[in-house]
């Protein structure tokens, strides 16, 4: 009898090939929503106009946590209503400077007009002789 360490018993080594899967492709599924997270991210933190993108930012974590459960349904209402959000919260702070300047160039624009006027008014002298008597 052979007592000698390390043992070594020669057996077949089992077969580590993996079968090959069959490869499923889903006809007409919808794409994963989207998450409009960065872009929410984003109205949060430099333009949150009303506090839009703060709401903006809890839709679309809600439709990521959706997402990673597996309700594609229900993240699709979130998502969609994070993009809602966004757009608004991006369109208020883009918009809303753009008019506040527009209405101040025009109000800078006209008051230069009445200060000419106003100089004309008051540059007007009055002569001291009666010339339009005679």
């Amino acid at each position: 009898m052979d007592t000698s360490y390390p043992r070594e018993d020669y057996l077949p080594a089992p077969s580590h090939k993996r079968e090959p899967s069959p490869t499923v492709l889903a006809v007409g599924a919808s794409p994963t929503p989207r998450d409009h997270l960065i872009w929410s991210i984003f109205n949060t933190i430099y333009m949150n106009f009303c506090c839009l993108g703060f709401v903006a930012l809890a839709f679309s974590v809600k439709a990521r946590d959706r997402k990673v459960a597996g309700d594609v349904e229900a993240a699709q209402r979130f998502s969609s209503k994070a993009r809602c959000y966004n757009t608004l919260a991006t369109a208020g702070s883009v918009v809303l400077p753009l008019l506040l300047a527009a209405l101040l160039i025009t109000g800078v624009i006209h008051l230069s007009k009445l200060a000419q006027e106003s100089v004309g008014f008051f540059t007007y002298q009055f002569s001291g002789s009666d010339d339009e008597d005679k």
